[in-house]
């Protein structure tokens, strides 16, 4: 068998500070961009050096229909509303029967935005939440 694993569904389970907040269809959004700084050095006209700088780490937004986990990220929103602290957090990337295929520790974490259901009765669509947030960096695990 391959070393390559090729999943036809994968969800992602979203942890801030142990605290559990469920089973996510989608996560995106995780990266990061580097800036550079370019030095020209005296008398050396070749070329000039690429100086790595400040980096900045991008938003997270995952997305689920509702469950029953949508009242712990609403509890943990409300947690967060009275006293403000970054935490840090862990998305792991999982396999329909469960297996891990990737984890990355997420310092930092602060929410962003939360858009709750929408029920519209006529439309077939599941109803979906979004939660957005903020980090200061990903370590891969």
């Amino acid at each position: 068998m391959s070393d390559t694993l090729f999943a036809t569904s994968v969800f992602f389970r979203l942890s801030i500070a142990g605290n559990d907040l469920g089973a996510f269809h989608t996560c995106d959004g995780m990266g990061a961009q580097m800036e550079v700084e370019q030095f020209a050095e005296g008398g050396n006209n070749g070329f000039s050096w690429q100086l790595p700088s400040r980096i900045t780490w991008s938003n997270i937004t995952m997305t689920r229909p509702v469950t029953k986990d949508t009242a712990k990220v609403v509890k943990w929103l409300n947690d967060v509303i009275k006293k403000v602290e970054r935490k840090d957090g862990e998305i792991v990337a999982l396999t329909p029967d469960g297996s891990t295929i990737a984890s990355w520790q997420v310092q930092g974490i602060v929410p962003v935005r939360w858009q709750g259901p929408s029920f519209d009765p006529s439309t077939s669509q599941a109803a979906t939440e979004t939660l957005e947030f903020a980090h200061e960096g990903i370590d891969a695990s």
